[in-house]
């Protein structure tokens, strides 16, 4: 028997590749899966089964691409509806894989077809749960996510106290926990930084697990202080309902080089958003104008999802001298699936055919301070809100919205204002001017090093308060 974590830090997903005596099951795989079937092949072993633990909402699966090249089975629990061939378990039923066996768990609760799969060994202990969003380790999955008419976020709650109790909590303390996620992931509000744990010391130290918790404690502490999903999470999922284009289709068409009278012709036919997925001082220092930041050394795909509303947007990417091909994967893994080509040679290639330019001024912490001393100025503070409900720039001259909610905060700021901006670290930032900048206001300055910095500075902040007390 073969277990493999294959983990995706920028989404923060665990897939899984399991394995016994040639035959083969891939639990939530992401949207490239040329690597399981190479991988597979290798072990000179066959692909029988594709077991998703629900419908995602924060990436497209690559389910029904891996099914069309192996001929495997897509496994959904209980209740799961699709456009496309599925077998729905029962719960409790099992699957046969070579020597061991794989029991489905009905769980719902994150999702009303949410399930666990027990994998049994092969003398039928209980080895491993793949857990998908029921159980994080040091958390559990959001149950806001599917609501509907007739099922409000407090009744799948309420389920998942039960699928927690009745189907998780009564299997063995040894039992080994795959969870789906990791921190990072907006599934859920806590995660651990760990990736695989043991069952019984999640029952020790998760807060949802505790043993003398009733069903109203749990409903109440499960719900509190989650944010408003991404806008991308519900067409994300209705994604991996319904089907949607063959990665590989995708990919030939996004990977395509472009010089920059191309690239800027089929950017004003198309209506295309043009993507620069460089370093923030990159970007900074030279960039298309109305052209978009957002990193690929950041949480790039999370941040794509969050701010760029429309999934068929045409895009246009400028990236760093050979990951063209990778940010086009990493687009189409949360459903960005119209890239139109990259800038063939780069922003300097841009620059030698005599196009235009611009620049986003950034300033270091010293300089700031000096003007934050000597003038009546305006700061604008992008990080999230337990980040500055922690600690602050004190002053009434101090704005605060989450980058997250820029789009529905823009009027809230003045085009003829001045403003300087700040994040935790400089990442944010920039992406917030790339995007104020493109609407209109041109006159932002960027606070280098960003709320890190400022601490540092000595200039006055608010008191710390721990966010977990918040």
């Amino acid at each position: 028997m073969k277990i493999e974590q294959i983990y995706t830090g920028c989404l923060a997903q665990g897939a899984y590749y399991i394995e016994s005596n040639g035959e083969v099951a891939i639990i939530d795989p992401l949207r490239e899966t040329q690597q399981y079937v190479d991988k597979a092949e290798k072990e000179n072993a066959k692909i029988k089964y594709i077991f998703e633990t629900h419908f995602h909402a924060d990436f497209v699966s690559g389910h029904i691409d891996l099914a069309k090249k192996t001929g495997a089975t897509i496994v959904f629990g209980p209740g799961a509806e699709t456009e496309y061939d599925i077998y729905t378990a029962k719960d409790n039923e099992t699957f046969k894989l070579g020597d061991i066996s794989i029991k489905v768990l009905h769980t719902p609760g994150h999702t009303l077809e949410s399930s666990t799969y027990l994998l049994l060994d092969e003398k039928g202990k209980e080895h491993a749960i793949f857990s998908g969003d029921t159980l994080f380790l040091g958390d559990v999955g959001r149950p806001d996510l599917a609501i509907k008419s007739d099922v409000t976020k407090e009744d799948l709650a309420g389920m998942l106290f039960d699928s927690l109790r009745t189907k998780i909590m009564t299997l063995p303390d040894d039992v080994i926990v795959y969870p789906a996620h990791g921190a990072g992931s907006a599934c859920g509000k806590n995660l651990s930084k760990e990736t695989v744990g043991v069952l019984g010391e999640q029952k020790k130290t998760n807060y949802a697990l505790r043993a003398d918790m009733t069903k109203d404690e749990f409903v109440k502490e499960v719900l509190e202080g989650i944010a408003p999903p991404p806008q991308y999470f519900e067409k994300n999922a209705m994604m991996n309902k319904t089907g949607y284009d063959t990665f590989e289709d995708v990919l030939n068409q996004g990977n395509t080089a472009l010089n920059p009278d191309q690239f800027e012709i089929i950017g004003n036919r198309e209506g295309a958003l043009v993507l620069d997925v460089r370093t923030e001082q990159e970007f900074a220092q030279g960039h298309i104008p109305y052209s978009i930041f957002i990193g690929l050394n950041g949480s790039f795909a999370p941040w794509v999802g969050a701010l760029i509303t429309d999934l068929k947007q045409p895009i246009l990417l400028v990236t760093p001298e050979g990951r063209a091909k990778e940010t086009v994967t990493r687009l189409s893994r949360v459903g960005y699936d119209n890239t139109l080509g990259y800038l063939n040679g780069g922003i300097e290639a841009w620059k030698k055919s005599g196009k235009d330019i611009e620049t986003i001024t950034s300033i270091p912490v010293e300089e700031f301070a000096k003007d934050f001393k000597n003038k009546t100025i305006n700061i604008l503070d992008v990080r999230k809100d337990g980040e500055y409900k922690s600690e602050h720039l004190e002053g009434n001259n101090v704005q605060h919205f989450a980058l997250d909610y820029i789009n529905s905060n823009m009027n809230s700021i003045d085009k003829n204002q001045k403003y300087y901006l700040h994040c935790a670290g400089g990442y944010r930032s920039i992406i917030a001017a790339s995007i104020l900048k493109a609407r209109g206001f041109d006159n932002l300055v960027d606070i280098a090093g960003g709320f890190g910095a400022i601490k540092n500075s000595g200039l006055p902040t608010t008191d710390f308060v721990c966010p977990s007390t918040l």
